[in-house]
C-alpha cells in the first residue's frame, strides 16, 4: 500500500478545475426541482429519473467517469480499470450523483448532494427537497 488517499485534494480539484461540472450539476437539480408542484416531493421517482435524464442531456453522465478518474489521481490513487458512466462507478441517487472508485487503499466516494432527504419523526414517507446550491456545500468526498 502507498500513501493514504487524500479526499481533501479530490475535493479541491472538484471545486477548482471541475467547478463548472459541479455548477452544471446544480443547474440540472434546479431544473428537476422546478418541475415539482411544491417545494419538495415524497416521490423518489420525481427525483432520480428526471435527474438522470437531465444530467444525460447536459452531457454530464458521460463526463463523470473522467471526473472520477481525476479525483482519484488528485487524491493520490490509481484506478485499476477505466470507469464507465454506470454502476458501480457512477450512480444517480435520491441525493444526487455519487461517483465511486474502489482502490487498494479503500473506496473513494464523491457525492454531489444536490437534494436532501427529510425523514419524518415516527416514520412515514421521506420527502425530497432541493439542497444547498453553493458548490462548497454540494461536494462531499470521503474514503470508506
Amino acid at each position: 500500500m502507498g500513501d493514504p488517499l487524500d479526499p481533501a485534494a479530490a475535493r479541491e480539484h472538484l471545486l477548482g478545475d471541475r467547478r463548472g461540472t459541479v455548477e452544471a450539476t446544480i443547474e440540472c437539480a434546479d431544473a428537476v426541482a422546478a418541475s415539482w408542484s411544491e417545494a419538495g416531493t415524497t416521490d423518489r421517482g420525481a427525483v432520480v429519473d428526471p435527474l438522470y435524464r437531465t444530467l444525460s442531456e447536459a452531457g454530464l453522465l458521460e463526463a463523470y467517469p473522467s471526473v472520477l478518474a481525476e479525483c482519484v489521481a488528485a487524491a493520490g490513487g490509481a484506478l485499476p480499470a477505466e470507469p464507465v458512466a454506470a454502476p458501480p462507478y457512477v450512480t444517480i441517487t435520491s441525493v444526487g450523483p455519487v461517483l465511486r472508485a474502489t482502490l487498494d487503499d479503500g473506496r473513494l466516494v464523491v457525492t454531489l448532494a444536490v437534494f436532501d432527504v427529510e425523514r419524518p419523526d415516527g416514520g412515514g414517507r421521506p420527502r425530497y427537497v432541493r439542497a444547498a446550491r453553493a458548490p462548497e456545500s454540494v461536494v462531499g468526498v470521503e474514503v470508506r
